[in-house]
């Protein structure tokens, strides 16, 4: 465990938080009645913390040790200038805070201190603070540390049992809450954010016994909230405003004065010149004035909830044919391949996964009505399910086909008519990338724990489904075994995808064991040049 934060344990955290939020994002979506019930809290806070987790891997890009200060300050900013919604600025604002003390030293006492600085700076960027909402979370998180005692594992795990337990208690603080009978969902968002610091504190996966245990209890839920958004009921504002703002300090008392009498939901997060406003207001064009002379209003965003929540209505039940496809791969040779099948391709760096904006702005260029998305990568699904929610509020009708290998993609794609319904397409391509199992070949990069036993740097690894089951030493051995137990459960048709370290001939020993063992079965070679595996399997 850790004595002091460092900059690498930050960069987990960030990482460890973003995988949280993405698998909690549809459940707080859900959650979320107040302050207007429009279901986006957990895309918000999911959008602000990628924004952040983005800034902080752009540190270690420039330099290898950042350090704390450089770390927490660039997290920090970037959830400022990525915030998303109302919950989204007052994270933003909370990791603004907790920078602050963290930029000094990492002790578990500056720990300790932050979280209350933190608490404290978001509590001043909301104009009519409210009980029993992320801020009453983070509150309790922070008087729970601080009167607390030992390192950092224990300041940490402290704030995070309190924060769970406060949010237990916020229906009994929020009426609003308590009529829906859930939890807050902004709330909701900061537990699991605390309970990835304590799982990078000391040192847990998402798939050690303390992530296990961050697993909330789901609370109970309104049914007729579930999977989709509601609309904001009578005398709530018409319009949620956003924007970046560069202005002054002294600028900001008059600013929020106007936007306070403008609308509700006021949120003024950030400082040193660079702001992010958030407000509900009925006016439009007002706020964005109020802005403009405070000072430089910029990235503006105005949502109309009423016209949002009728436009998603709409497009679920849109039928037409301009319809494409869109393929998310690593490999020059698997781009081929998709183009020649009729799909657009957005081409992902292996080292650096495609975050949601990069998946809308791809979607987006694809300039059609109906996209169904190819993600070929497990690790895409979050970012493409918050990329989706936004992607839909532009009219685009959007399905994700949650791929978890480039093969279960080309399976798909082999399938895919554009002249049948949206509806009965994504049905076909789903179900043949269902009956497709995958298995690759990879080059271990370090020693590493896996299900088959430990490995190290330079072993053969093959993995079935994603789960590691043989390490070895000669690719050749490790995929004919591999194969071998892939065809062993039956198949029609084996394809073979070499990646860009395949060595000459594996595709030719494959091809001849997977003869002898099953001459019945075809099976098809692709060069695919991915440099993420030295081959991919697919058995149909």
């Amino acid at each position: 465990m850790l004595d002091t934060l460092d900059a690498t344990t930050v960069r987990t955290w960030c990482r460890l938080a973003l995988t949280a939020l993405g698998q909690a994002r549809e459940e707080i979506d859900a959650l979320n009645v107040y302050p207007v019930p429009d279901g986006d809290t957990g895309t918000n806070l999911y959008l602000t913390v990628e924004s952040a987790a983005e800034a902080v891997e752009r540190c270690f890009a420039d330099q290898a040790d950042p350090g704390l200060s450089t770390a927490m300050t660039a997290g920090a900013r970037g959830a400022l200038i990525g915030a998303q919604g109302n919950s989204g600025v007052i994270l933003a604002q909370w990791l603004r805070g907790l920078a602050e003390v963290l930029a000094l030293g990492g002790e578990p006492a500056d720990l300790r201190k932050g979280l209350l600085r933190a608490a404290e700076s978001a509590y001043q960027a909301v104009a009519e603070p409210v009980e029993g909402t992320l801020l009453t979370v983070a509150a309790a998180a922070a008087r729970a540390a601080s009167q607390g005692a030992g390192g950092l594992a224990e300041a940490a795990d402290t704030a995070y049992r309190a924060a769970r337990e406060a949010l237990l208690r916020t229906p009994s603080q929020l009426a609003v809450l308590a009529e829906a009978g859930v939890v807050d969902a902004g709330g909701r968002g900061l537990v699991a954010i605390l309970g990835t610091l304590s799982d990078a504190v000391t040192g847990q996966t998402p798939m050690g016994p303390v992530a296990q245990r961050r697993e909330f209890d789901r609370p109970v839920r309104p049914a007729d909230c579930e999977g989709h958004e509601r609309p904001p009921g009578p005398g709530h504002p018409a319009f949620e405003v956003i924007y970046l703002l560069d202005a002054p300090d002294q600028a900001l008392p008059t600013l929020r004065a106007e936007l306070a009498g403008l609308g509700d939901s006021l949120v003024v997060g950030g400082g040193d010149g660079l702001w992010n406003v958030h407000v509900h207001v009925d006016d439009a064009g007002a706020a964005v004035e109020a802005g403009v002379r405070a000072g430089r209003p910029y990235q503006i965003r105005i949502t109309h909830f009423a016209e949002a929540a009728a436009r998603a209505g709409e497009n679920d039940r849109r039928i037409t044919a301009d319809r494409t496809v869109l393929s998310v791969v690593t490999g020059a040779g698997l781009a081929e391949l998709c183009e020649q099948a009729g799909a657009h391709v957005l081409h992902a760096d292996p080292d650096r996964p495609p975050a949601s904006a990069e998946l809308v702005t791809a979607v987006r260029r694809c300039a059609a009505h109906e996209v169904i998305l190819l993600l070929n990568d497990p690790e895409l699904r979050a970012a493409a399910g918050a990329a989706a929610d936004q992607l839909r509020q532009d009219g685009v009708r959007i399905a994700v086909l949650p791929t978890r290998s480039p093969v279960q993609g080309l399976a798909a794609l082999a399938v895919h008519e554009p002249a049948r319904r949206f509806d009965e397409d994504v049905v076909a391509m789903t179900s043949a990338a269902g009956a497709t199992r995958y298995a690759e070949l990879a080059v271990a990069e370090g020693e590493s724990w896996t299900m088959a036993g430990v490995c190290q740097a330079g072993d053969v690894l093959g993995l079935i489904d994603g789960d590691v089951v043989l390490i070895g030493a000669d690719p050749v051995a490790v995929g004919e075994e591999l194969l071998g137990r892939m065809l062993a459960a039956g198949g029609e048709l084996v394809t073979l995808v070499l990646g860009a370290g395949a060595s000459a001939g594996l595709a030719d020993r494959l091809v001849a064991h997977a003869r002898r063992q099953r001459p019945e079965v075809d099976t098809v070679v692709y060069d695919g040049r991915q440099q993420s595996a030295t081959l991919l399997i697919g058995v149909e």
